[in-house]
């Protein structure tokens, strides 16, 4: 007997199994589907077109800095890979290998790319000849392979989509700036777009990338109070360029080393919007990357002119540059409006006879519910106010849940009491020991999410060893 497809009836509350929440989710409002192998999934238009528009956002952000798209291999040679000691050793438990091509067995390993440092760094080696030839400003858009063990949809796929940037320049001064100026177009992104408040800041040693000098990461909480690393800009240094022999004749006629930088962004993001922003009725989602911004239901559409009315509002925000469906399906009014909250379109707009007569039509907000009655006249202006609200509303909502659940600790024990009643992120004063750092995470679960550049001196002892502290730390539970 054929295995019965499993279809999601009624989400699970939040409050009671978030985790199954947020699974329902993302099956019933169509976002995912499992694939045939474990830990793969088939991202589904609806979760694509958010990725598409998430996409656009930042591809523009990053070709207004003067980066280009490239596209590198897929496949990356382990004598490449091995270049990079640190970096090999960092990814190698979740590596991939191509050992036959055809019925043939290779003569070399090929990894399927966790990441394209390798690569660049190679290419970076074969056409940086002069300080002419730098900055090299480049990105890709591609999907990598990490086998982790765990997984779960959007937040810890093997497969996933992402963009890597990856730039070499003449200077250490000009890496760094390189390394923070991305990093703000990931604030940027997350904050002003996706309506998802961050926490920017440096990553501790134990926490950074494998082969970097430094990580820089924006934070973000979710609605169950969890962190999630929602971006990451490192700063390699030369130490790449050591291994890879990238060199650059200086003006002073004198060789030298690259300074690098890497940074990414991935679909987690799309995972992040779910959780910050859902409810028990489905996704809710920023009018600024919605696929559908405005949902058209018209009412008894049997009716003389509401269908030909519909059309034309239709055309009207289109013609105003509002992404909106008109929705001229048989089903029913109540199933449209179940639908639409699911699939978390910011505004539904309602329109039946009575509507008609009174050139009027019902525009409902889908962060908060709130029902308005609007002129068709006023249509344009109406709408666009009522977009920038619900993106307005929900970036406020969650400045303020993540206000309200940061907490100062003294103590380790405070800390663990902290977030095992009211979870969220702790901040506390930290001595800089990377074995003080394992025995926190061994003892209570609890992670370091980065050094925040917002310091504050809170104390004068580490809040978990009692030595002299060196820094202020956020810590609490991650994705």
């Amino acid at each position: 007997m054929a295995k019965e497809k499993q279809q999601v009836e009624q989400i699970t509350d939040m409050e009671v199994d978030f985790a199954q929440w947020y699974t329902d989710v993302v099956k019933k409002a169509e976002l995912i589907e499992y694939a045939g192998v474990k830990g793969f999934y088939v991202v589904r238009p609806y979760a694509y077109a958010i990725w598409e528009n998430i996409q656009r956002v930042m591809d523009g952000m990053f070709k207004d800095l003067g980066h280009e798209n490239v596209s590198m291999p897929l496949l990356i040679p382990e004598s490449l890979l091995q270049k990079e000691k640190d970096h090999v050793e960092g990814f190698a438990p979740e590596v991939a290998w191509v050992t036959h091509g055809g019925s043939e067995e290779l003569t070399e390993r090929l990894c399927i790319r966790p990441t394209s440092e390798t690569l660049f760094c190679d290419h970076y080696s074969r056409i940086v000849r002069s300080w002419r030839d730098l900055p090299k400003l480049y990105n890709q858009w591609c999907n990598v392979l990490r086998w982790e063990k765990a997984t779960r949809p959007f937040l810890r796929h093997r497969e996933f989509l992402w963009q890597e940037g990856h730039t070499v320049h003449a200077t250490e001064a000009e890496a760094r700036a390189e390394t923070m100026q991305m990093l703000e177009v990931y604030a940027d992104t997350c904050e002003n777009w996706l309506a998802m408040p961050v926490i920017r800041g440096r990553k501790t040693e134990k926490e950074k990338f494998a082969g970097a000098v430094e990580t820089y990461s924006i934070e973000c909480m979710m609605h169950d109070t969890r962190a999630l690393q929602a971006g990451t800009s490192h700063y390699f240094g030369d130490g790449f360029a050591r291994a890879f022999d990238i060199t650059f004749t200086d003006k002073d006629n004198t060789i030298q080393y690259c300074h690098q930088t890497s940074w990414g962004a991935s679909t987690r993001l799309i995972g992040g919007i779910i959780m910050t922003h859902g409810d028990n009725n489905g996704l809710i989602l920023p009018p600024k990357v919605a696929p559908i911004q405005v949902a058209i239901v018209p009412i008894a559409t049997h009716k003389p002119g509401v269908m030909e009315r519909a059309a034309e509002l239709l055309a009207r925000l289109k013609a105003a540059g509002i992404r909106v469906k008109l929705d001229e399906s048989d089903q029913s009014p109540g199933w449209k409006f179940a639908e639409y909250e699911m699939k978390g379109v910011p505004l539904r707009l309602e329109m039946g006879p009575r509507d008609l007569e009174q050139n009027q039509c019902v525009l409902v907000r889908r962060d908060n519910g709130e029902k308005v009655v609007i002129s068709q006249d006023d249509l344009d202006s109406q709408v666009a106010a009522a977009l920038e609200g619900v993106q307005q509303g929900l970036y406020e909502k969650a400045k303020k849940h993540l206000d309200a659940h940061t907490f100062t600790a003294q103590t380790l024990e405070e800390a663990k009491a902290l977030i095992d009643t009211d979870g969220g992120f702790v901040k506390a004063m930290w001595c800089g020991n990377r074995a003080c750092e394992e025995q926190i995470k061994d003892t209570t679960g609890i992670t370091s999410r980065n050094i925040p550049f917002d310091q504050e001196r809170i104390g004068e002892t580490c809040f978990a060893c009692g030595k002299p502290a060196e820094m202020m730390v956020i810590w609490g539970m991650s994705y």
